[in-house]
């Protein structure tokens, strides 16, 4: 019999405090979440699309700082539903949270912000980890979601709209920036970048010593512990096309 059961989580991060709930099988905020919703420039009356929108946190947080109308994807329709329900408990009628992949669900919309929080994290690290239930993890290197997600941006985002991206020495950070770039051109700013404790029952998995022999990962080694960059984007569209 499927686990039904759920619990409180209070946002303490920019545009909160509010209070959600959680369900096992949805992705529920992290670290990223909040140096992401730090990040995030709204304007009021902006149109945001919120990509691989978990438990709807971030698109409540744009809610919040002023969007007009904003689009949540997620291919994980336990989190639709989720995200749904809290949509309804914040009393956020302007937020539509939609099923499919990436940008499928969302044909002929045009957002002045992308958040493009989707997983970025390799398929094996998501397996030892908890961090994505139900294996919705980044591809095999944890580029091959993001760039995707970098990919279908371009028919999203209204002229001068700003896409939102994390990324991480705990992927394969390069083919993700390079694609940013490849789109964006030199109209990729670094916001944000902090370190970050990887997960210790991850740490020393046959696994993770795989991915860093080659290249795809780097960990920085302190003592007994392995640390992780993150780092927050922002891309802007030119202003006309």
């Amino acid at each position: 019999m499927e686990d039904l059961q759920e619990w409180p989580f209070t946002w303490e991060g920019r545009g909160g405090p509010f209070t959600i709930l959680l369900a096992p099988g949805v992705f529920a905020p992290t670290r990223t979440s909040f140096e992401m919703a730090e990040g995030i420039r709204i304007n009021p009356g902006d149109t945001v699309i919120d990509v691989g929108s978990g438990s709807g946190v971030l698109s409540f947080v744009a809610a919040r700082l002023g969007a007009a109308r904003v689009f949540g994807t997620d291919v994980n329709p336990k989190a639709i539903e989720m995200a749904r329900r809290n949509a309804v408990l914040l009393g956020l009628a302007t937020v539509d949270f939609r099923e499919g992949s990436l940008f499928e669900p969302l044909v002929g919309i045009r957002a002045d912000v992308v958040i493009g929080d989707v997983s970025g994290i390799p398929d094996d690290i998501a397996a030892a980890s908890d961090w994505f239930p139900g294996g919705f993890s980044g591809g095999p290197t944890g580029a091959e979601v993001p760039v995707a997600m970098l990919e279908g941006a371009r028919d999203h985002l209204a002229p001068g709209g700003r896409l939102y991206l994390p990324t991480g020495s705990i992927q394969d950070e390069g083919a993700v920036l390079r694609a940013a770039r490849r789109i964006f051109g030199p109209r990729v700013l670094k916001l944000r970048e902090r370190v970050l404790p990887l997960p210790g029952k991850i740490t020393e998995s046959a696994m993770v010593r795989r991915l860093m022999d080659s290249g795809v990962v780097r960990f920085i080694r302190r003592g007994s512990r392995m640390l992780w960059e993150l780092r927050i984007w922002e891309c802007t569209a030119p202003p006309e096309r």
